[in-house]
Order: structure tokens, then sequence, then C-alpha cells
């Protein structure tokens, strides 16, 4: 862990292309994980990593396809 890239809420807001006030909010609820340290909250990537993984709508199939809602492929 002490190896581990953290992230700062603005460029974790930036990379989702959200609201500052959006990761906050995610971390106060307890769906995003962060380190509370100095001036702000920190997110280490396998953090963000898991947070995203708990909100996918579908797992990728193999080979890059996502199953869409008819159970039908949809190539991505």
């Amino acid at each position: 862990m002490a190896n581990e890239q953290y992230q700062t809420v603005k460029d974790v807001a930036g990379r989702l292309k959200v609201a500052e006030a959006t990761v906050r909010h995610w971390i106060k609820q307890g769906e995003l994980r962060a380190i509370d340290i100095g001036k702000g909250w920190r997110i280490a990537e396998a953090d963000l990593d898991r947070f995203l993984q708990r909100h996918e709508t579908a797992p990728r199939a193999p080979g890059g396809a996502v199953r869409g809602a008819a159970g039908q492929e949809e190539v991505t």
C-alpha cells in the first residue's frame, strides 16, 4: 500500500467527468474508499478500480463485447 499511487478528488472528478462534489459525496456515503491526508482526500487507484467495477452495468464478454439488455452482444 505504501507504494500505491494516490489521486486527489479533483483528479478523480476529472477522469470520470463528474463534479468534485460528486466524488466527495461517494466518499462520505462510503461508496468510494479514500484516505484523509492533510488538506484533502486521497484515493488509491485500486480503490477507484473497485468502485468502478461495482458500478458496471454488465460485465464485458470475452473479445471486448458487452451484452445488451436482450442478451445480444454489442461490440464496443
